[in-house]
């Protein structure tokens, strides 16, 4: 409550400043204070001479003049009930930057796959396998797995034969459920585990697994089938 209280004085705070500045002003502004920041977007917020900044996939908010700079989660209570607008714009970035990353996953469509989830998994990540289990129960799904090699020193052997594979996604349930790596497998070709990596940290990705909707919520590590498919089924 107390954070929500000092969200609510930092917008009237701002309110108080002189006239708003255009968005292009406070993007230059930030860049020169800022120079080793890779500004993505300067946004001005439903509040008097606030505006949301998104560096490096971060949120943060200032004022016109950069007098000020806030982290956290900001809150709108103007209704009745109250949006956290940090957290949808959240997961907004987050369900744009997956989209634009699926060409380094691993991809695994059951039945019309018309419902998206992606995974980050280790393929020594005992947790990943019990999600297997899970996933295997379920219909009607695409999976995105981001291979992560994190755990134990030939995770990244592993990871790069089921990417060098000729069939991805056999490779990748082979391992899974019969711990059965493809035979003769090639570890020399090109793989996307530097910029999965990347993608993780920008995430605050961790451990593994690690699930992800398509519209960008992070629903946590292993979850059983059923609490899945309520998570999936709550999308908007």
């Amino acid at each position: 409550m107390f954070i929500r209280i000092a969200l609510v004085f930092c917008a009237g705070m701002f309110a108080a400043l002189s006239a708003q500045a255009d968005e292009a002003d406070v993007r230059k502004a930030f860049q020169v204070k800022f120079p080793a920041m890779k500004i993505e977007s300067v946004t001005r917020m439903p509040f008097p001479g606030l505006y949301e900044v998104i560096f490096d996939g971060q949120i943060v908010y200032t004022d016109e003049k950069l007098t000020y700079l806030m982290s956290g989660n900001l809150f709108d209570l103007r209704s009745s009930q109250e949006r956290n607008l940090t957290g949808e714009r959240r997961d907004q970035l987050a369900a744009g930057t997956l989209v634009k990353a699926q060409a380094n996953a691993i991809k695994r469509v059951r039945g019309s796959g018309k419902r998206i989830v992606y995974t980050f998994e280790d393929p020594n990540c005992g947790y990943c396998k019990e999600l297997q289990k899970e996933l295997n129960k379920m219909m009607d799904i695409t999976v995105y797995t981001f291979l992560l090699p994190i755990l134990s020193p030939d995770s990244a052997e592993k990871a790069k034969a089921v990417w060098c594979a000729k069939d991805r996604a056999k490779a990748w349930d082979d391992l899974m459920n019969k711990a059965a790596l493809p035979a003769n497998a090639i570890k020399t070709c090109a793989t996307p585990l530097e910029e999965n990596q990347a993608l993780a940290q920008r995430f605050g990705v961790r451990g593994t697994p690690a699930v992800y909707l398509a519209n960008g919520q992070q629903v946590g590590g292993y979850l059983p089938a059923d609490k899945l498919e309520q998570a999936l089924a709550a999308v908007k």
